[in-house]
């Protein structure tokens, strides 16, 4: 599975292979099954595979079979402010002002004036975010639909057009 956030460390990074064979055999044998298999260890126990690790399996293999690199990492990881603030696409000086008026939760560590944030707190509110986006915008062309706002005499926005340009 892909991360939003860029990986902390090269390691951290994984490549897909450069022979794509292993790859396709793989993510046909996973489409093919929808229940999960089970591993088999090198002195031949088998344990069954969670469904989680399961469906993680699968979204590695299908990313890496189109040639994705993946970066998996715990949601819980906790982020300092810049960190954060890169993952929601804004300033750390904006992350601040969020932290001070309580509209993301943080962790201070002791005495300390750094503050930590746990990346799905983060996550969170940027899908929060996402949707009071997309609501408004629906809201916002509903109004402007029911208000005849798109409704344009083509002769008319011509006419308009024309005079714009001669002053």
């Amino acid at each position: 599975m892909t991360s939003t956030a860029p990986p902390t460390r090269e390691d951290d990074l994984v490549a897909p292979p450069e022979d794509f064979a292993a790859m396709f055999e793989l993510a046909r044998f996973l489409e093919s099954h929808s229940e999960p298999a089970a591993l088999l260890g090198p002195d031949g126990q088998q344990i069954p595979l969670p469904i989680e690790a399961y469906d993680i399996l699968r979204s590695v293999v299908k990313a890496m079979e189109r040639g994705a690199s993946i970066h998996v990492e715990p949601v819980d990881r906790q982020l300092t402010t810049q960190q954060a603030a890169n993952l929601l696409g804004i300033s750390r000086s904006t992350l601040v002002r969020l932290l001070d008026d309580h509209e993301l939760p943080y962790e201070q560590l002791g005495d300390s004036r750094h503050r930590r944030l746990r990346q799905g707190d983060v996550l969170a509110y940027r899908e929060r975010k996402r949707r009071e986006r997309r609501a408004l915008l629906r809201d916002m062309t509903r109004q402007a639909t029911e208000g005849g706002l798109y409704d344009v005499d083509s002769d008319a926005y011509q006419d308009a057009l024309q005079e714009a340009r001669k002053s």
